[in-house]
């Protein structure tokens, strides 16, 4: 199976290098029983196995015990004949009528190729195959091509896993997507807590759909992987957009509150007062993380994808979220005022 899923590697595009620690290149001697002919000469298999075992292995036959120590007595061939496979000839089953059968009657043998050694995981045999990536290919691409390609050639008695590179990149990936799920879940819980309101969190969180589409446009433009470091700097952009809805909603509630001025007018009002302090706090943020987007420093290669996320997501969301916050901040009052006119 593992030459087969070997071959299926190479033949997917972006991936290179493919080697197999299995070399299947050691001479062997395979014997086969003729079960018939053991049977007719009155032999049993386990008889023909046993003769093998005690010639060719390490099987022992006895212990002697001596004052200080104690000696295993182990039965087997000379060595010599070991290395010669016409010296099977040489080998006698003793038959249950007490005469003695030639071992080469009851059985054939034929030269074949093994592997040099067996490699085991845990407990089970193993086979590693290892393989390097074309500049520009994804790890998550490639992984789910061998993951493919695993599917479609091994038995499903066969289990298949990851090490090195592609194993951390698997454990790195798995529940982020729920961390990110969850991390907004607590902002929306802490920011209704905050307003007494199930509504004005919805329009405060308003701006991270902008925000993440700009993270991962700007990371294809960019060509970089959606890894560890770049969705870490997803959840950042949680934090520093959510920053931009609090300051124009905030002030929109207070002023609609203190002056009793429509929605569409509150939130205009917002939109004016809050623009400038909105972009202080986004240039600060830019200029913080415009270092480590541009690739400046040791290890920069590896924090890229973090900074390339939180400018692209930064920029588009602030693009947006002027426009697109007051517009759900109206309609979402607008059904807050109709639901609360069903309840009467």
């Amino acid at each position: 199976m593992a030459p087969r899923l070997e071959a299926a590697l190479r033949g997917i595009d972006g991936i290179v290098d493919v080697t197999s620690d299995l070399q299947i290149r050691n001479p062997q001697i395979a014997v086969d029983m003729n079960r018939d002919q053991i049977a007719a000469l009155g032999l049993t298999v386990d008889q023909v196995e046993l003769a093998l075992m005690s010639s060719y292995g390490s099987r022992q036959i006895s212990q002697i015990f001596a004052a200080d120590d104690q000696y295993q007595v182990i039965l087997q061939v000379d060595p010599k004949y070991q290395r010669d496979p016409a010296a099977l000839s040489m080998l006698y089953v003793q038959a249950s009528g007490g005469g003695l059968v030639p071992l080469s009657s009851v059985v054939t043998t034929r030269q074949t190729v093994g592997p040099l050694s067996v490699n085991h995981t845990g407990q089970s045999p193993s086979v590693t195959l290892s393989f390097n990536l074309l500049p520009g290919i994804a790890l998550g691409d490639a992984v789910a091509r061998v993951q493919a390609a695993a599917r479609e050639t091994l038995p499903a008695t066969v289990i298949g896993s990851f090490q090195g590179t592609a194993q951390a990149f698997q454990d790195s990936m798995t529940g982020l997507g729920w961390v990110l799920a969850l991390a907004i879940f607590v902002i929306y819980v802490v920011l209704g807590i905050l307003y007494e309101s199930f509504i004005h969190p919805i329009t405060i969180l308003s701006g991270l759909p902008s925000a993440g589409f700009g993270a991962l446009l700007t990371l294809l433009i960019f060509r970089q992987d959606l890894n560890i470091y770049a969705f870490v700097g997803v959840i950042m952009l949680v934090g520093l957009v959510k920053k931009n809805g609090i300051m124009m909603i905030d002030f929109a509630i207070e002023a609609r509150n203190r002056e009793g001025l429509e929605a569409s007018a509150a939130i205009y009002q917002a939109c004016r007062v809050r623009f400038r302090p909105i972009m202080m706090t986004t240039m600060a943020a830019l200029m913080g993380t415009l270092p480590i987007a541009l690739g400046m420093g040791a290890g920069s290669e590896a924090r890229r994808p973090l900074g390339l996320a939180v400018v692209g997501g930064l920029i588009v969301s602030q693009t947006l979220t002027l426009f697109v916050t007051p517009v759900f901040y109206i309609y979402l009052e607008h059904l807050q005022e109709w639901l609360g006119r069903r309840r009467i």
